[in-house]
Formats: structure tokens, C-alpha cells, sequence
């Protein structure tokens, strides 16, 4: 098996468009797909609601979501929680552009853009608990 389509929690890694959704679940909490639908066409891009009906079922299908009916409405929600897939969707890319050095994906990643002075605290934090583990 790809190491793109199956990661090790067994759930395939998701599509950029599968992202998207994912990324409305995790900020809204479980919603039906209209709510979904009209959330993308205002924050992100526009798409057709049978297109976002068509994936969402998709991804119900994959394990990437879960669905509960509360009378005539199906709730959608993430089958896992946002830093579980960050973290497959990561390892994939480093494996895949990076030649599996998650290193030189957060150097690209960094010197890709503008860091916030919160965000650069968060990464200082983040390498002192790496060294402090490195020294047990």
C-alpha cells in the first residue's frame, strides 16, 4: 500500500479538498453538510453543495468522518481529532518531499513565510522539550 493513501492509524490520508472540510469540522464542531457547504463558499472557495455531499459521503465511506442522524438532519464529524491528522498528513509530506526529514520541512515551512513573535515563542518551546527529552 501507498504511504500517501494509508498512514499508520489505518484511516487514508486525506485530499487537499478533504482538508478543507476537515478544517470546518474542527473550527465549528459537528455540523450537517448544508452548514459545511455554506461555510466553505464564504471562508475558502466556491463549491457546489451536491459536490461537498458527494465528498463528505466519500469520506464517511473512507473512516475520515463519522455521521449521527438527529431527526431529519446527519451531523458529520472528524473520525479523529485535528492534531492526529496534522501530524499523518505531515509525516507524509516530509516522507514524500522531504526525503523523511521532518527538519527541512520546518525549515521550508519557516522560511516560507511570516512567523508571528507568538509563534516563534511556541517553536523555542517546542525545541526545549525536544533537547530536554534528547537529555533523559
Amino acid at each position: 500500500m501507498k504511504p500517501s493513501q494509508e498512514q499508520a492509524g489505518g484511516l487514508p490520508e486525506p485530499t487537499k479538498s478533504e482538508l478543507e472540510i476537515l478544517q470546518v469540522l474542527w473550527q465549528y464542531g459537528p455540523s450537517t453538510v448544508r452548514f459545511v457547504n455554506e461555510t466553505l463558499n464564504e471562508e475558502m472557495r466556491e463549491v457546489n453543495y451536491s459536490s461537498t455531499l458527494k465528498l463528505m459521503q466519500i469520506m464517511l465511506d473512507k473512516g475520515l468522518l463519522k455521521r449521527e442522524v438527529e431527526g431529519k438532519n446527519h451531523i458529520y464529524r472528524p473520525a479523529e481529532r485535528q492534531e492526529i491528522t496534522q501530524s499523518r498528513v505531515i509525516k507524509g509530506l516530509a516522507t514524500i518531499a522531504f526525503g523523511g526529514s521532518p527538519a527541512s520541512l520546518a525549515l521550508r515551512a519557516l522560511g516560507s513565510g511570516e512567523t508571528t513573535a507568538e509563534e516563534l515563542e511556541q517553536i523555542k518551546m517546542l525545541i526545549k522539550q525536544l533537547e530536554d527529552q534528547q537529555n533523559k
